[in-house]
Order: structure tokens, then sequence, then C-alpha cells
């Protein structure tokens, strides 16, 4: 435990026989349980939980197979159940090793002290670096850097790190059906908290790797991920327009944002536009130039829609 916090942590694991017996080993004594979901491994990781769930700290669950971010929400509804209306913080913690359970102090201080209500890891402001991290890793999560941050509405430098703290606020509110189930689940959780006005803050934590390979096939991941984020965008700001939490930065980002469109269908121009191009710019130039403008209002909407959501807290509690 914490300051007044409960510290929970879910621990997924697929095939993670070689790496999972240290990971729980290694929990720092302040976590109050660990729930390692089990999902469909065909290795000793079900033999080796079943030697720890012995320990009352220990939870244990088995999934078929569902996907890494399945098995982090039955981790976390789990802990929803076991701890009732306690105030906890959620940390989800790889099992394959990759995560320095030292950091963990770091991700749960913020919430403990009122600065957010999640917490992501960002393994490139840390002071190591890294340089342990694969070259093509580096390089695809720069890409999904930039589109993690246009689909959110605010900067996002390590959108891949799973290493977070969540309260368990967020977990009470969370739609579990409709949560993304696959890999790209760190991208879904940004973009939805910022639809529902959540305080997000990034913590310099270590980039681990050693001898694990990953099973992502690249072109699938960054085309579905990709088509997720783009959909979840939309879905958030059309939300905001449709809802109480309408702002004169969200209006103005979607004016700037059809402006782009505009600019880019055929056929369809204003006489601006038309001036613009007779003057040789690019009709793509246009484009970027208004959803570069739309991205500026887009951040100061999901400022202010995290202000509202404290105003309002703060309006329950008088």
């Amino acid at each position: 435990m914490k300051g007044n916090y409960r510290i929970g942590v879910v621990i997924p694991a697929r095939n993670e026989e070689k790496h999972l017996r240290q990971v729980i080993e290694t929990l720092p004594d302040f976590v109050d349980g660990a729930i390692v979901v089990n999902d469909g491994s065909t290795d000793g990781t079900k033999d080796l939980l079943t030697e720890f769930s012995k320990s009352e700290r220990i939870h244990t669950l088995d999934l078929p197979g569902n996907g890494v971010g399945a098995a982090i929400d039955a981790g976390h509804q789990y802990l929803l159940e076991l701890w009732g209306e306690h105030e906890f913080i959620s940390v989800v913690m790889a099992g394959d090793g990759q995560m320095n359970p030292d950091d963990m102090e770091h991700l749960v201080d913020p919430i403990i002290e009122g600065r957010c209500e999640y917490v992501k890891g960002d393994r490139f402001v840390h002071v190591k670096g890294v340089q342990a991290m694969p070259k093509y890793r580096r390089k695809a999560s720069r890409i999904l850097s930039l589109f993690t941050s246009l689909a959110s509405g605010q900067d996002v430098s390590d959108p891949q790190c799973g290493y977070t703290a969540t309260k368990c606020e967020i977990l009470r509110e969370w739609n579990w059906k409709k949560s993304w189930k696959g890999y790209g689940y760190p991208n879904y959780w940004m973009i939805n908290l910022s639809r529902l006005g959540y305080r997000i803050a990034h913590v310099p934590v270590e980039s681990i790797y050693g001898s694990q390979t990953s099973g992502i096939r690249r072109l699938p991941f960054f085309f579905k991920v990709g088509t997720m984020m783009a959909i979840e965008h939309h879905k958030r700001n059309i939300s905001w327009i449709l809802s109480n939490r309408i702002t004169p930065h969200t209006l103005f980002a979607a004016i700037a944002y059809g402006i782009g469109w505009v600019a880019l269908l055929p056929g369809i121009s204003t006489d601006i536009e038309r001036e613009l191009v007779g003057r040789g710019i690019a009709p793509v130039f246009i484009t970027l130039a208004a959803w570069a403008v739309a991205h500026v209002f887009d951040k100061g909407a999901t400022r202010t829609v995290q202000e509202l959501r404290l105003n309002a807290k703060a309006r329950q509690k008088a």
C-alpha cells in the first residue's frame, strides 16, 4: 500500500515460463496483490502459476488466448471485484521481464499526489535512453507516436509502452464491452482517456530487452491499429460535439479539419483555396496546414475537457 491506495499489479503472460518467476519475485513490497493472467500459454507458464497461487498476494486467471488487451482487461476487472469500493491503483506490468520493478514507485506517485488519474511509462525520456530497443522498434514507435498524438489530442512520445498505472476511478467508468482486445491496446486507451477527460502523466521507465522476439506482424499491425486510431479519433471528437463537453476549441478544430478535406477532394473548393492553388500551392499542402491547425485546436479542446471534468468533480464534493 502507498498513501491511501492499495496497489495491484496486472501481469499478462503468454508462454513466459523463462521470465515470469523473476517478474513475480521482484515485485515491490508495497504491492498488495498481483493478478497474473495466463493467456493461452502452451509452455510451463500454467505450472509455474500453480506454484505461486499458494501465496496470498498472487492471484491467477486463465484465458484461452484472447489477446494481450483482453488479458489486461480481465486483470483490471478482477481487481475491481477483489477490492470493491476501496481506493486502489492498477499497474500493468508485462510478464516478459522487460519492465523494471524499481520504476513502479515513480509510476504510481503522480496518482497518489493527485496530479493525474493515469500514468504512462516513457522509455524515450529515461536517463539510459533506448539503445537497448531494436532499431526497427524505435522507428515504428516514432511513427506511432505521431499518429497517437494526433488521435488522442495530446503529446505521446512512447505510445507502445505498456507499463502503466490506472486509478480505480477510471476502471469503474470504463466500457469493458467495447475495450480493444489485442495489440494496439495502449493507443486505444490513450484516445479514450482523452475522450473521457482524464489527466495523463508520463514518467521515465527503463527500456529492457533480452532475447525475446515479438510475435507482431508489422504490416497487419500498422493497418489494423492505424484504422482503429482513425476511427476512435473521429468518435472522440464527434462525441464532444454532440455532448455538453463541446468547447470553442472543438468547433474550430472541426472547421479546420473540414477545410482540409475540402481542399483535398476534387471538385470541392473555396475561392481562397482556388486562389492559393492558382499561386502554385498544391492542395495537399493546404490540407496538411489545415489539419495542423486542427490539431492545435484539438489539443486545446483536450485540456479544456480535462478541466471541465475536474470542475464537475469538485462540485460533486462541495
